[in-house]
């Protein structure tokens, strides 16, 4: 079965912040946007005004976007929507929401990057056995 998850893409707006929470983990701030489109009748597309948005992390993969993602880039994020109350400082409440990112990475049908990959001291995981099962005798059926 497969574990699935929301997933948010669109285009970094402002430079990612790093902060500390209160807790003195790493918290990852950005305003992102989402482009739209409308698929007209003859079957063409027409490009609609873009959506803006919060999106935060925390922990290592904030540590790691902030390192990596700059204003302007394209991204693919896994995580979830948290909606709460929001109370700016005249006390008024209004409905928000942001996305929590627990994976981000750059939009590789939208990014041209090289990788550079580094060997793991961690043991490979373990590999399926090849050999076919022994043959089961079929179940005999009695009347």
């Amino acid at each position: 079965m497969f574990r699935t998850r929301t997933s948010l893409s669109g285009f970094v707006v402002t430079e990612p912040t790093l902060s500390t929470t209160e807790k003195g983990d790493a918290r990852l701030y950005i305003r992102v946007g989402q482009e739209h489109f409308q698929r007209e009748e003859d079957g063409s597309f027409t490009q609609m005004e873009p959506t803006f948005h919060d999106l935060v992390a925390f922990g290592r993969t904030a540590e790691r976007a902030a390192e990596r993602l700059a204003k302007g880039d394209r991204f693919v994020a896994e995580g979830r929507v948290r909606r709460f109350t929001r109370v700016d400082d005249a006390g008024v409440e209004t409905d928000a929401e942001e996305f929590v990112a627990a994976k981000i990475g750059h939009d590789v049908a939208r990014t041209h990057y090289t990788v550079e990959r580094v060997r793991r001291s961690r043991p490979e995981p373990p590999v399926e056995p090849t050999t076919p099962a022994p043959a089961s005798t079929p179940p005999t059926l009695t009347a």
